[in-house]
């Protein structure tokens, strides 16, 4: 398995489960859960987001399998190194308090 974070784009199916899902997002936070971060958000793939209010929110440790990448380039790859390093930080942050 890939490493998290995974291109906007990859669809994965998840454990346990029986719809493919396509990433569009991460470091997504519930308004229910406001104090847990899930690593993605996600949609139904092929059907998208039906309405405005859905989301999807599932952790990389969730994925089974990765049915097909999203774009890699330099500028993901950029980003996902900013966002790792954003996320140590803020971990340690956490620790200290």
């Amino acid at each position: 398995m890939k490493e998290k974070f995974l291109p906007i784009g990859t669809v994965v199916m998840l454990n346990g489960g029986t719809k493919r899902i396509m990433v569009n997002g991460f470091c997504a936070i519930d308004p229910a859960q406001p104090k847990v971060m899930f690593d993605y958000s996600g949609v139904l793939f092929p059907e998208g987001a039906l309405s405005s209010d859905q989301a999807l929110l599932f952790n990389h440790s969730q994925i089974k399998d990765i049915l097909h990448m999203g774009l890699e380039d330099d500028e993901q790859r950029k980003f996902n190194l900013r966002m790792k390093l954003l996320l140590e930080k803020l971990q340690e942050q956490n620790k200290q308090e």
